[in-house]
Formats: C-alpha cells, structure tokens, sequence
C-alpha cells in the first residue's frame, strides 16, 4: 500500500519507518529542511532505539523516502497520516494550527480519494474539522477524502516494539471503506506476518485486538488513555508522601498494591513526576476539552498539581540535608524525561535545574543521548562527558533519568569525587543498602 506521513517527529518516523518495515512503500514529508537533509544523508534528527536501523533497510529496499514536497508525498498515497505537533497553548488547550495546515496543504494537493488519518493525538472533534476543512479546500471533482483516527499508544524508548507488537490497535472511522483500508495496512501486524527487527526469534502468540469505532470516540480514547496513566503515577506520588510521613516504604506498599490484578503494578512508581511530550500536555488538554463539554475534571487538575508539586518536593529534600544551595556544585544523572530517548521536553530533571540554578547552585549534568538538546534548553547548564565528571567536588548528585548504565557505575569511585556523598535517587532505582554501605548518604522518595 502506498503510504504519506506528514512529519517526522517521535510519531511521524517511528510510524514510517514501521509501515515500511512490514512491506508498504512509504513517503515521509516535513516542512524541516534540516530534518529531512539529515535523514536522506542518512542520520537520524531523533534517538529511539532500533530506528536508525529500520530507516537504513527500508531506504535500502527502496520502501521509504523523505521529501519536504507535499505534492510530491500526497499523490499516490492511499492513506496520508498527520504527525504533526499539537503543542499546548496558554491556557493547555492543544494547538491544532499545524493540523489544520497539513489537512489545507493534503486538499490542494491530492489528485485521487486517499484516507486521511490522525495520528497525532487531537481533542475530540478535530476529524470533523478536517471533514469541513477538506470539503473546503478540496471540492475537486474525483476527489473524495475519507478521515479516520488512529491514536498512537508508542512509549518514547520503546517506540518500534509498542508499535510492531501493540496490546491494540483502534481506528475511529465513518466508512466501511476506511475501516477496510487500515485493516489491510494492519494485517500484517494484527496476524504476525513480518520478519521482527527486534527479535529474530520472534513469534506473535495472540492476535492484536483491532478495535474499531466512531471518529469522535477513538479521539477520546487517546487521552483518556494517557490521562489514567498519570493518575496512576500521580497516585504514587501522593502514596510516596504518606509513606514518608507514616513510617512507610512506598517500594513495598507499591508491590503489594500492585499485585491485585485489577490495578497492576506498572506506572505505580514514585519519583520525581512525569514529563515528556504526552503526559503533561494530554492531561491539561483532557481537562479543556472537558470544559468545553460542560463538564469539570477536576480529579485530573489534582493529578497535574501532585505532577508539578514533585519538582519543590526534590529541592525540599536537598535543602534540608544541605542547608544552603546556594553556591554548591549538584550532579544531575539524566536529562532525558525517560530512559532510552534524546526528548526533554517537559524533563523533570530540567525543571529542577532551573529552579537549582535560581537558588544559585552550580548544577552539572550528563545524559547518554539527551545532552544536545538540554544544552540547547538551558545554556547555562553545565554538560559533563560522563557521570563521574558531574559528581567532581559536588556535595550532592541526584538520579533524574534510571537509565542501565548508572546502575552500574562504579560508586566507590563516585563517592572518592565527591566532596559530600550524598545522593538523591529521584526514581528509586539504585540499590539503597549497598550505596549505603559505600558510606553515602542515601534519600529515596517514599521511603
């Protein structure tokens, strides 16, 4: 089938490259010039493990190409996906100018009746704004559009296996013949028909669920998805509190509330709070679109508040066992908003280097993938080489981001650099008795 994917972001690329992986003919489109020079140059604009091998294949096979030419990506596709950004605005509504660009740009465009589909993640009601936007822009005679949503439900370091091997597939559509198209582009995923890159051993055991409904009720599930996730973790964080106050240990509550089957012990992990892209920006537009439905959520304003409230939570702690920040060299471990992924956007660990350098500590920080772009963030945060540079004649560090290769530094060496060996494990990854044992002072998060 061939395939157009407008934009190249996190969703975009992990979408084409995905769809070119299991056999489709693929044509990615970006206005980014940049982006696109350094894709058809052959690197990759974004870190997500197993992409950048994915990309070379396809293009090798001649199954995916890149071009900032609309028309060029639009004309034989059969279905055109937007991956476009839907930023927050002020007020945490979702900024659809670029969705609304895309659908303008795909009606001049189109020289035949392809199915649009949203990928991107979209208040409820956008499908029927393209609807009105493309009979608009489009009203040429043998060409029909057809829209769809198709929310993604990718992890951010787990993109490719999430999208090849998803606990489901949902498709909101308003014709058979939307629905029988992305069930033939799905087949092969739904059936496990495809050579895995990920795991050359790899058997599907089940069929994926492929769920389809109404246009306006997959827009829904997208963010009422991402919204119970941070309730969940929110929840931890609010647990972690009462622990600390109680006598507790939130690893231990966390497990045994985890193991009823009705609730699971995944996103039940206190910390520092969520951030990256979907989370924080779900969570507030969840909440306007309620609004403007007449109805207020105010649970999911509560669980944005516990989110926020993490940040002070860390510089509480840091100021109670060092008194004084100001002027102190603090290490931070992480950049990224999570393991395995080059994305800040919304870090938590940024967030708390802001506010440690308005309370005039010197912050250094190392990230395997994400250094770049926190440069770029914030400048005046010191990027060191590796984990042993940041803790250098710090008198604290603290664990941001878990990803493997801090559980295995050498912390005897760590705590040698170190002019106090104090450490604030922000994700309540390390392993608490042996750095104690080591001689640091340990603080952990609901514990």
């Amino acid at each position: 089938m061939n395939v157009c994917v407008i934009g190249t972001g996190y969703v975009g690329l992990v979408t084409g490259a995905c769809l070119a992986e299991i056999g489709h003919q693929v044509v990615c489109m970006d206005d980014d010039a940049r982006k696109i020079e350094i894709l058809l140059s052959g690197g990759m604009p974004i870190y997500e493990p197993h992409l950048e091998g994915m990309v070379k294949r396809s293009r090798a096979a001649g199954r995916l190409h890149f071009t900032t030419d609309v028309g060029e990506a639009v004309r034989e596709a059969t279905v055109i996906f937007i991956c476009v950004n839907t930023p927050p605005l002020p007020d945490g509504e979702a900024d659809l100018t670029y969705v609304e660009l895309a659908t303008r740009r795909i009606a001049e465009h189109a020289t035949h009746s392809p199915l649009i589909t949203e990928k991107s993640t979209v208040p409820v009601q956008t499908g029927a704004w393209i609807e009105k936007t493309l009979a608009i822009y489009g009203n040429r005679p043998g060409v029909e559009f057809d829209v769809a949503s198709n929310p993604e439900f990718t992890r951010e370091g787990m993109a490719v296996e999430d999208f090849l091997h998803p606990d489901r597939i949902v498709v909101g559509v308003s014709t058979a013949r939307a629905e029988q198209i992305l069930r033939e582009l799905y087949a092969p995923i739904v059936a496990g028909r495809f050579r895995c890159p990920i795991h050359a051993d790899c058997r599907q055991d089940r069929a994926v669920p492929f769920l389809v409904t109404d246009l306006r009720s997959a827009e829904l599930i997208k963010h009422a998805s991402n919204s119970f996730l941070a309730m969940k973790i929110s929840f931890a964080n609010a647990l972690a509190d009462v622990c600390e106050l109680a006598g507790g240990d939130i690893l231990q509550v966390a497990e045994g509330v985890g193991l009823d089957k009705r609730i699971g012990r995944a996103f039940l992990n206190a910390g520092i709070g969520f951030g990256g892209s979907c989370f924080p920006k779900d969570l507030k537009a969840f909440v306007k679109i309620a609004e403007r439905s007449g109805h207020d959520f105010a649970l999911l304003r509560e669980v944005d508040r516990i989110n926020e409230r993490r940040r002070e939570m860390v510089l509480e702690k840091l100021k109670r066992a060092l008194w004084i920040l100001r002027g102190k060299r603090i290490g931070l471990l992480g950049l990224a908003f999570k393991p395995n992924t080059d994305d800040v956007r919304q870090a938590p660990a940024l967030a708390i280097a802001r506010r440690l350098l308005e309370e005039g500590a010197e912050v250094r920080g190392y990230d395997p993938q994400a250094a770049s772009k926190a440069r770029q963030v914030i400048p005046t945060l010191t990027i060191c080489a590796d984990p042993y540079e940041v803790v250098a004649q710090a008198e604290a560090v603290i664990l941001c981001t878990e990803w493997a290769e801090f559980l295995a530094l050498d912390w005897p060496r760590m705590k040698g650099q170190m002019v106090r060996p104090l450490i604030l494990d922000g994700r309540n990854a390390l392993d608490r008795e042996k750095l104690i044992s080591f001689g640091f002072e340990y603080i952990g998060i609901g514990r």
